[in-house]
């Protein structure tokens, strides 16, 4: 009851927030002289109107318009707060492409093709789509990450560009996204980082089921965060919670194909990490690689903690449930080492389905810090195989086990289910009158 009203509650002052967000000047892309016909560098059409916008000293909402019907190529922009409005809204109508190929990009040595920096109060919204045309970078990667262009500085030296992400948000507090489709990016679709107060909702984000590192969105050190309602279907994690991230809520969201929901990877090349306070509900998972998993590297410190996936469905989905604490991505040679992210309080309740590996439930704990308390109550996990039996693995983990199917030997049996989870505090989505005291990013 407690999270249906805090969902409620979220839904409300997001819809009254829109209502209010027409009623502000607007600034359209092709009154700054934007060509649309999709072969047109429209960049410095569109970096003229955000300084309008971001400039414009009102008190309604400044919107950013981008009108449908048009396509607009963009090199690498930024679009930079903060700005002069308390609010800002973009509304993308129309469709947005990356340069066609890596050699058409004018700044190889980005790693991000459209972000938006400190700028708080931020809507963005809109039927339109945001294209990364990632398939030329997909088939050209060093290791899945750089690609290697036949450019040349001067005459020895290969030039390389990293893979960008499509759309990034860097310090934004007080975030809303909706609406849009994402396409083919040539790295992760969307990324959040250092923000505070974030709401997602109702995006299609797609790529093959082969595109190298597409992740739908990736949260970094970035907190009180609500997603739900989307369809997300790539090459990698549908939604990627890393370091500094807590209070999360997921809720309703199609994954697949790609590699499910994971927590982490944490705590690679020996650092120090936290996640704690994820709340995933409500979420299937159709032909994934992993359902709900946490990925730890060895060597790492730090915590991830207080984590809950409840009603989940598994349509032959590879390893359903999955902690990894010996998480080692191609190529690195990864050696044992004694310390470890710990993990704690993780509750697995309701899940349901069916497994495309005989291997449905993993739990590869270090045997150093192991996972603690772990509750797994109500798991029904059959076969996609008729007749095929599963089965369950499990190494340094202690906590309980009620009415799991397949057995999960080495957690104890426990007769009563465990109790309901609270989803983790998360504040209404409401853009202040006030504007928000100074800034700094965290660590």
């Amino acid at each position: 009851m407690q999270y249906i009203l805090v969902s409620f509650l979220i839904f409300y002052t997001y819809s009254s927030h829109l209502s209010e967000i027409v009623c502000g000047q607007t600034f359209n892309v092709l009154d700054y002289d934007a060509a649309g016909d999709g072969e047109t560098d429209d960049s410095p059409a569109f970096v003229r109107a955000w300084e309008a916008v971001c400039g414009a000293e009102t008190y309604d909402v400044p919107t950013l318009q981008i009108p449908e019907e048009k396509t607009f190529l963009l090199q690498p922009t930024e679009f930079k707060g903060p700005c002069k409005s308390n609010r800002v809204h973009v509304q993308v109508l129309g469709k947005l492409v990356a340069p066609e190929t890596p050699e058409a990009w004018k700044e190889c040595e980005s790693d991000v093709w459209l972000s938006f920096t400190d700028v708080h109060n931020l809507t963005v919204n809109g039927s339109g789509q945001i294209d990364g045309r990632g398939s030329s970078w997909w088939s050209k990667t060093e290791h899945q990450r750089l690609y290697i262009d036949e450019k040349h500085k001067n005459d020895d030296e290969v030039v390389k560009c990293h893979r960008p992400k499509a759309l990034h948000f860097q310090g934004c507090h007080n975030l809303l996204l909706s609406g849009l489709t994402h396409v083919n990016s040539p790295k992760a679709h969307i990324s959040v980082s250092n923000c505070r107060y974030v709401y997602v909702a109702n995006l299609t984000i797609t790529a093959p089921e082969d595109s190298p590192n597409t992740d739908g969105i990736d949260i970094s050190n970035t907190n009180y965060v609500n997603i739900h309602s989307s369809y997300i279907g790539t090459g990698d994690d549908c939604i990627a919670i890393n370091s500094g991230c807590y209070n999360l809520n997921i809720t309703n969201i199609k994954c697949g194909p790609g590699h499910g929901i994971s927590v982490g990877s944490l705590g690679r090349d020996g650092a120090y990490a936290t996640v704690e306070n994820v709340y995933v509900k409500n979420c299937s998972f159709n032909g994934t690689q992993n359902g709900v998993r946490i990925k730890t590297w060895q060597g790492g410190s730090g915590y991830a903690k207080n984590i809950t996936f409840e009603q989940i469905r598994l349509h032959a989905a590879k390893n359903s449930i999955i902690i990894d604490q010996y998480y080692c991505d191609g190529g690195h040679g990864c050696k044992n080492k004694s310390s470890a992210v710990e993990i704690s309080d993780v509750r697995y309740m309701d899940i349901k389905g069916t497994s495309a590996k005989e291997d449905a439930i993993i739990f590869n704990c270090n045997q150093f810090s192991g996972c603690r308390t772990i509750v797994m109550d109500n798991i029904n996990i059959t076969s996609d195989v008729p007749g095929e039996e599963l089965y369950a693995s499990c190494y340094n983990i202690n906590g309980t086990s009620n009415s799991t199917f397949p057995c999960v030997t080495c957690l104890s049996n426990s007769t009563s289910s465990a109790p309901y989870p609270s989803p983790p505090p998360l504040a209404p989505y409401a853009a202040p009158q006030a504007p928000l005291p100074p800034y700094s990013p965290l660590i």
